[in-house]
């Protein structure tokens, strides 16, 4: 039994989405401010909470609205069964499913209401609703003539609402069939904690304290394993553990009552100079008394392994290591405390925030791959071999740890502007296991792969750029900042967005492009004309793309899907023909009508450049043949690049380039600010040119 799907309307971003969990490991992925945190904090109210409530500002803004309209109801005395409905409600809908023939429910029972033999799911819904007969309260002293002379304002309207929310709302659980949402039953909140465990692990672990008072995260775990010890469902072994402690604790307390509280006795201050105690007052005495859970808490600290007897305090280890100890001492503990409940949950989800923090790339890679493995070594060491049935929950914004997830195991967090009201935005949750069921195999794994080796971040990014190789590679970020200059002031610059350059080639960038379209991801692809003509062995080979008849470059083909299609029809290809949804190719092109037009990236460099190049004096008739020679004759793009990105960087972005990157400037599919102020995020092998690369 697991959860399987949750459906989520008007909490935060999260307006109206729906996401399944895998059975054991979900990996949600997205750019900063995509709802990633609504999401984990949405399930840690409602799962830890003893009653889970929630304020105006937790509503979602395109929500906000409605609360309006339901006023307006109220005012004109519409039925209140109306005015209810207008209202705007936080709703969650959790779909448990379950296997048939499953000879114990267990608390799912609690939940199945369904008279369907073949059904194995069951609905949970979960409901922060006005309380019955709340309506005049929630809208109590706002005046109709207030309203009709316009003198109650919106701001008003929702100060006053924000104060009575709270009072007025409450969250409800109702058990419903699967296939009659009519048939529901209410349910105690006791009853869903039964069925459903929890555990978190916050984004923000108070690992990089550096008061003098170190804060000893770790050691505080200590207290929660103890806990969990003495519950009388323990296992034996960690019983017997806590009673050796409890025990050990009872010697020293015997000696403290023996000699310590003799002698504390003298430090209490001579009350009978003042009469006291009198013949009918008790005495005073001291006692101090131990508590090992107090000792645990407030004086045990987990320290290093040192030499000569010096142990090293846990602030004295590295940020990595900590996070990683942390992050398993803490699973755990979670592990622990569902090994004593009494009555085991149907499942135990556990969401780990941004497990990343402090850990190097390989370890971030080791540790995705590794929480299946941690999950059973806990269940065969700790538990005889009955599984652990947990559901992780892992947020990230790693590109090393999401492209080592599998591809189905990933959800997307799209964030999008409303249409007619760019302010309100709200998150659309992407599952890349079905946005991507219609591409080729190949090319998924493909396009998995890739991104694997190459750490390859578009699942992050703002904006992306796929380019043919080194050349572009290392001379497109002096080319941004040139082609920002040029913008129009109510244009944002793309310096100041985060951009994902992908270098792939001409040969490949087609395979992202389903991909590209599920992220809807705005995306400029810079590619080759790549011209070829027919030789006397009927083989096509390069050639000036003036005389030639075809392209051998594979991702012009499939954009066009022509494999035919020759370097004069692409001259003419108008710019909606090189746009599709959210990406645009860009090719090369000659500067001005009349101008030569280049075969590579080299060639166009060059005869946007004649007089740097010293071939502006060459009459017209000859320039395509002396660029055309010049750029074969490149054989090191590397160092051609660096040439120009270093030693000569007085020159003009190819006109192909430049239209595209205008173009790539003007579209944005949301207003949040910037997620990293750096732009130019390389998704290749690192080259000795890369450490000249300037950060714009």
């Amino acid at each position: 039994m697991h959860i399987h799907k949750v459906e989520i309307k008007n909490f935060r971003l999260l307006r109206k989405v729906q996401l399944c969990f895998e059975k054991q490991t979900t990996v949600i992925v997205g750019r900063n401010n995509s709802g990633k945190t609504s999401l984990t904090e949405l399930f840690r109210r409602l799962l830890q909470d003893k009653s889970p409530t929630f304020q105006l500002e937790d509503f979602s803004l395109a929500s906000h609205e409605d609360f309006w309209t339901a006023f307006i109801l109220k005012t004109t005395s519409v039925d209140e069964d109306k005015i209810r409905a207008s209202l705007p409600v936080i709703e969650v809908r959790l779909t448990v499913r379950y296997e048939k023939g499953t000879p114990s429910f267990g608390p799912l029972s609690e939940f199945i209401i369904d008279l369907n033999p073949d059904c194995t799911d069951t609905c949970i819904v979960i409901r922060y609703e006005l309380k019955s007969g709340e309506i005049d309260s929630l809208f109590a002293e706002l005046s109709t003539g207030e309203v009709a002379a316009k003198k109650l304002t919106k701001i008003d309207f929702f100060r006053s609402i924000k104060e009575r929310l709270s009072k007025c709302y409450t969250s409800n659980v109702f058990a419903e069939d699967p296939h009659d949402s009519s048939n529901q039953k209410p349910v105690d909140w006791s009853t869903l904690r039964a069925l459903i465990q929890s555990g978190f692990i916050n984004a923000q672990r108070g690992l990089d304290d550096i008061s003098h008072r170190d804060k000893d995260v770790l050691g505080k775990i200590l207290e929660g394993l103890l806990a969990n010890a003495t519950a009388d469902s323990a296992d034996s072994k960690d019983r017997d553990i806590a009673l050796k402690l409890e025990a050990a604790v009872k010697d020293i307390q015997k000696n403290i009552d023996e000699g310590f509280n003799t002698e504390l006795a003298g430090l209490i201050p001579a009350f009978s100079l003042f009469g006291y105690p009198g013949f009918n007052d008790p005495g005073l005495i001291t006692e101090t008394t131990l508590d090992v859970k107090r000792l645990l808490t407030d004086h045990t600290k987990v320290h290093y392994a040192g030499v000569n007897g010096i142990n090293l305090p846990e602030a004295y280890n590295g940020l990595g290591a900590r996070n990683l100890i942390y992050i398993l001492l803490k699973l755990l503990e979670f592990f622990k405390s569902f090994k004593t409940l009494p009555t085991a949950p149907v499942t135990h989800l556990v969401f780990i925030e941004e497990p990343e923090a402090h850990l190097h790339p390989q370890m971030q890679e080791v540790f995705i791959c590794k929480l299946a493995e941690i999950a059973k070594v806990f269940a065969d060491t700790f538990n005889k071999g009955i599984p652990w049935p947990v559901q992780f929950v892992v947020t990230t914004h790693s590109s090393h740890l999401a492209n080592k997830a599998p591809f189905d195991s990933m959800r997307y967090c799209l964030a999008t502007s409303d249409e007619h009201s760019p302010s309100i935005r709200s998150t659309v949750i992407k599952d890349l296991q079905q946005g991507l069921s219609s591409t080729a195999p190949a090319a998924r794994e493909f396009v998995h792969k890739y991104m694997t080796l190459t750490r390859c971040d578009l699942l992050f990014a703002d904006k992306a750029i796929f380019i043919e190789g080194t050349t572009e590679r290392i001379l497109l970020p002096l080319m941004i900042p040139q082609v920002d200059a040029k913008m129009s002031a109510t244009m944002r610059p793309l310096s100041s967005q985060y951009i994902s350059v992908v270098e792939v080639g001409g040969a490949y960038a087609h395979l992202f492009f389903d991909f590209l379209k599920f992220l809807e991801l705005r995306t400029l692809v810079i590619t080759d004309l790549d011209s070829t003509i027919q030789n006397d062995k009927k083989k096509y080979i390069a050639c000036k793309v003036s005389g030639g008849t075809h392209t051998s470059n594979a991702c012009i083909k499939d954009w066009f899907n022509d494999k035919t299609i020759s370097p004069g029809a692409l001259a003419v290809k108008t710019d909606a023909e090189k746009t599709h949804d959210f990406i645009r190719l860009a090719y090369e092109l000659p500067e001005k009508v009349g101008d030569p037009c280049g075969r590579s990236f080299e060639q166009s460099f060059i005869l946007a450049n004649l007089k740097l190049f010293k071939f502006d004096t060459e009459p017209l008739a000859t320039i395509e043949d002396v660029t055309y020679t010049e750029a074969e004759s490149v054989t090191k793009k590397s160092d051609f690049a660096l040439e120009y990105g270093v030693n000569q960087t007085g020159w003009i972005v190819p006109r192909y380039i430049a239209e595209g990157l205008n173009w790539l400037a003007e579209g944005t599919r949301h207003l949040s600010p910037p997620s990293k102020p750096v732009v130019i995020s390389p998704s290749a092998p690192v080259t000795p040119a890369e450490s000249t690369k300037p950060n714009v």
